[in-house]
């Protein structure tokens, strides 16, 4: 296996877990009334779903590509 598909392997699972957290935070009170009041989650809980979107895509892409 070659060392790009490690680090895509790792980037997925990473991606993956703080997709969980974000989920998780935005289940919270604090995110809860966040999201009624202003229609938007708070900063910290759109962190981790951003930064685990991105993580989840660039692994992707690293696993293709790296089976080529």
């Amino acid at each position: 296996m070659k060392t790009q598909q490690i680090i895509g392997i790792a980037l997925l699972v990473l991606g993956l877990v703080l997709l969980f957290f974000g989920y998780q935070a935005s289940q919270g009170l604090e995110d809860q009334l966040s999201e009624a009041f202003t229609g938007e989650y708070t900063d910290n809980t759109m962190i981790y779903w951003i930064a685990g979107g991105v993580s989840v895509v660039v692994g992707l892409v690293m696993l293709v590509a790296g089976k080529k």
